[in-house]
């Protein structure tokens, strides 16, 4: 049901675009056909890398996603910034038709070649040219940001219930790396050298890391094994580790890459005589699989007064975290919303998008990522590994 929705929106913008850019821009014959064949071959591409992967249940090739996914984010801002020129448009046409009650022909019995025609015209083109250098230009930049270096965000984190022999323990956060047809091994490669620079006590991939199978994507994850952390890397699952049947087959690879899935669980961590606890639980969507997250059996055998820090893919499990007494939460999911203006939809489905707050007394901290997924570009939302050092409020 969702592909079908997809298709017959995405659908619905390249009619628009097409009718923008395509036809009123062009008179009838070769020039529209021609520029209707442009138009065509990008949005073809789009529409096999959508439906044809997932027919054959294949892993899109990266030389189809590349165009694709460009072309996608293109037809994006293409239809904002035709939507923001379209009350100019109007106005236009307006004035276009008051002059013609003066005593021209209408517009619509218009010869080819009149001074009206070659009016509209002139102010289609304009429109269109003006939003072809906006989208190309934001998705360009969008583009250079997404596949650039993340930020190494450093940030500060002071917890009730940290014991002070944890005084700047450092963890560093990494999710929705999503490696794929687009990104691939080196990628992985620039997030360990990264992470291992910033010299962390501990590393938390909060999900997201494939899209794909081991036999697919094991070359792109195994750099993960030379992740340098004194207490250990570990893993929770995230809603794209659910999209393939490799889900167990992935958590093995990674428990012998040296990074330690935590599902519905929870570990020690140990600094002198104090003790946290780090807990993991599976993502929702891990329930379509019969593995939903489960915060009875994360906590188990943790004490009520011990501090706690969960790994939990998408900010939404909050809620539950605060109601079982989580001091902190690490998770991702949201992208920051990759593509403005996306962050208000997704901030409308969970409570933070980006950086710290708080519900009740856990507090969250939310990773925008250090991948993508779609299309390779990143407008308001750069990609992101994060650096938490701990204090003790005491």
């Amino acid at each position: 049901m969702f592909i079908f929705v997809l298709i017959a929106v995405l659908a619905l913008m390249h009619f628009y675009v097409w009718t923008r850019l395509a036809k009123n821009t062009t008179t009838r014959g070769r020039s529209r056909r021609v520029a209707t064949a442009l138009f065509l071959i990008p949005t073809a591409a789009l529409f096999v890398g959508l439906i044809v992967p997932r027919v054959l249940d294949a892993q899109e090739p990266a030389w189809l996603a590349w165009p694709a996914f460009v072309w996608l984010a293109v037809v994006f801002y293409l239809v904002l910034a035709l939507l923001v020129l379209e009350p100019v448009r109007l106005v236009l046409r307006r004035a276009t038709k008051r002059r013609m009650k003066s005593g021209d022909a209408p517009a619509e019995t218009a010869e080819p070649g009149s001074a009206d025609v070659n009016r509209r015209m002139f102010l289609a083109r304009g429109g269109a040219v003006a939003a072809g250098v906006a989208s190309v230009a934001l998705v360009g930049t969008g583009a250079s940001i997404a596949l650039g270096p993340p930020k190494l965000l450093q940030v500060p984190v002071r917890l009730g219930r940290i014991d002070p022999a944890f005084n700047g323990f450092r963890i560093a956060v990494v999710s929705d790396v999503h490696l794929g047809p687009m990104l691939g091994r080196s990628h992985t490669e620039r997030i360990v050298r990264m992470i291992n620079e910033a010299e962390p006590d501990l590393v938390a991939i909060v999900g997201d890391l494939v899209d794909g199978t081991v036999n697919e994507l094991g070359a792109a994850v195994e750099p993960l094994q030379d992740l340098v952390a004194r207490e250990g890397s570990f893993f929770v699952t995230g809603n794209h580790e659910y999209f393939t049947d490799d889900t167990g087959e992935w958590l093995n690879e990674l428990e012998r890459l040296g990074v330690a899935p935590l599902r519905n669980e929870n570990t020690p961590i140990r600094r002198g005589g104090a003790t946290f606890a780090l807990l993991g639980v599976n993502d929702v969507v891990g329930e379509r699989r019969s593995e939903p997250p489960d915060f009875d059996q994360a906590v188990a055998g943790v004490a009520d007064h011990q501090a706690k820090i969960l790994l939990a893919h998408q900010p939404v499990l909050v809620s539950e975290a605060a109601d079982r007494g989580i001091d902190l939460q690490l998770s991702g999911h949201t992208h920051g919303g990759q593509m403005w203006p996306f962050h208000h939809i997704v901030s409308a489905v969970q409570p933070s998008i980006a950086g710290l707050s708080s519900v009740g007394d856990t507090q969250l901290y939310v990773t925008r990522g250090a991948g993508f997924w779609g299309p390779p570009v990143r407008i308001g939302a750069p990609p992101d590994i994060s650096v938490l050092t701990l204090h003790a409020d005491q």
